[in-house]
Protein backbone atom coordinates (compact mmCIF):
# COMPACT_ATOMS: atom_id res chain seq x y z
CA UNK A 1 0.00 0.00 0.00
CA UNK A 2 1.01 3.11 -0.88
CA UNK A 3 -0.44 6.90 -1.00
CA UNK A 4 0.56 10.41 -2.38
CA UNK A 5 -0.18 13.21 -0.08
CA UNK A 6 0.43 16.75 0.56
CA UNK A 7 1.72 18.48 3.43
CA UNK A 8 -0.84 19.18 4.95
CA UNK A 9 -2.87 15.27 5.02
CA UNK A 10 0.67 13.69 6.03
CA UNK A 11 -0.15 13.15 9.37
CA UNK A 12 -3.43 12.28 8.43
CA UNK A 13 -1.85 9.34 5.67
CA UNK A 14 0.52 7.59 8.35
CA UNK A 15 -2.66 6.94 10.76
CA UNK A 16 -4.35 5.30 8.09
CA UNK A 17 -1.23 2.95 6.78
CA UNK A 18 -0.51 2.35 10.61
CA UNK A 19 -4.22 1.26 11.43
CA UNK A 20 -4.03 -0.84 8.42
CA UNK A 21 -0.55 -2.40 8.51
CA UNK A 22 -0.36 -2.04 12.13
CA UNK A 23 3.65 -1.34 11.26
CA UNK A 24 5.15 2.29 10.73
CA UNK A 25 5.62 3.34 7.33
CA UNK A 26 8.52 4.36 4.65
CA UNK A 27 7.99 8.02 3.93
CA UNK A 28 9.61 9.51 0.92
CA UNK A 29 9.45 13.09 -0.26
CA UNK A 30 8.98 13.71 -4.13
CA UNK A 31 11.79 15.37 -5.87
CA UNK A 32 10.25 18.93 -7.16
CA UNK A 33 11.91 18.14 -10.36
CA UNK A 34 10.49 15.47 -10.83
CA UNK A 35 8.11 14.07 -13.52
CA UNK A 36 5.86 12.28 -10.97
CA UNK A 37 3.08 15.43 -11.65
CA UNK A 38 0.27 13.31 -8.95
CA UNK A 39 -2.26 14.93 -6.41
CA UNK A 40 -2.94 14.63 -3.18
CA UNK A 41 -5.11 11.41 -2.62
CA UNK A 42 -7.35 13.38 -0.09
CA UNK A 43 -7.32 16.46 -1.87
CA UNK A 44 -6.38 18.09 -4.85
CA UNK A 45 -2.87 19.60 -4.09
CA UNK A 46 0.16 18.35 -5.36
CA UNK A 47 1.68 15.59 -3.63
CA UNK A 48 4.33 15.97 -1.77
CA UNK A 49 5.29 12.57 0.07
CA UNK A 50 4.61 9.09 -0.82
CA UNK A 51 4.03 6.97 2.73
CA UNK A 52 3.74 2.79 2.46
CA UNK A 53 6.16 0.07 1.88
Amino acid sequence: MKMLCCEEHIELAIDMYVDEKELAPEIEKIEKNSKLSTTCEMCENPAVYIVGN
